[in-house]
């Protein structure tokens, strides 16, 4: 049964009920006031005063549930919520090049775009002018993220599943459509130095909504 033909029907007995005590109570007032008062007094059969109340709370009690599904049947299938899939996250330091950066996969899984403010690393924001991105519209990223082989530039090229892809670069909060994924590397990151590898480092995503945050162990590019 669909949910609407669902509530009407609920609604309907809702009202039959809570008509057919009031009914019922009347009926039992006028009786009482009348000839026949000592007669129904003690019929066992008549309703009590429990009974009546028996019926009022659980009208109530129907009532109160027809709402609370419709409110959450309007909230489920008219509100969409955000949802941002982290994976994938690297950090390496270079030995031989004495500098460090940040990879990671960041995959819109929810029902609506979203803009995503910042990028941290242990805390620190990274500038936008140090984050690259590449976005993969129509494929799924599946395949690990490699390392560059020099520090990331203004314009570099990095293998995304198997292919050589252009990385932009990001003056300003970097928009997100929704089943879009974006693959970003982060030059600097924090201050990752010689002594952080093998230190788990953790990656923060910041939205206008909420935060989402990946843990990861430094690794040594060479």
């Amino acid at each position: 049964m669909p949910f609407s033909d669902y509530c009407c029907t609920l609604v309907q007995l809702c009202v039959v009920l809570f008509y057919a005590q009031i009914i019922i109570f009347n009926f039992k007032l006028i009786l009482l006031h009348g000839e026949k008062k000592m007669k129904i007094l003690q019929n066992k059969k008549a309703l009590s005063t429990v009974v009546t109340t028996l019926i009022i709370l659980v009208v109530s009690v129907l009532l109160a549930t027809v709402v609370t599904f419709y409110a959450i049947n309007v909230t489920t299938t008219r509100v969409q919520e955000e949802s941002l899939f982290l994976t994938k996250p690297h950090i390496w330091y270079s030995t031989t090049g004495d500098w460090a950066e940040a990879a990671i996969v960041i995959v819109n899984t929810g029902g609506k775009d979203v803009v995503i403010d910042k990028i941290a690393v242990r805390g620190q924001e990274c500038p936008w002018a140090n984050v690259y991105f590449y976005r993969a519209t129509n494929f799924a990223v599946s395949q690990d993220l490699t390392v560059t082989s020099t520090e990331p530039n203004a314009t570099f090229t990095q293998p995304v599943e198997g292919t050589n892809q252009t990385f932009a670069s990001q003056s300003n909060d970097l928009t997100l459509k929704s089943g879009w994924t974006v693959v970003l590397y982060i030059d600097k990151p924090d201050s990752i130095a010689l002594n952080d590898v093998g230190i788990t480092v953790g990656i923060t995503v910041f939205t206008s909504n909420a935060q989402y945050y990946k843990e990861v162990n430094v690794e040594a590019a060479q």
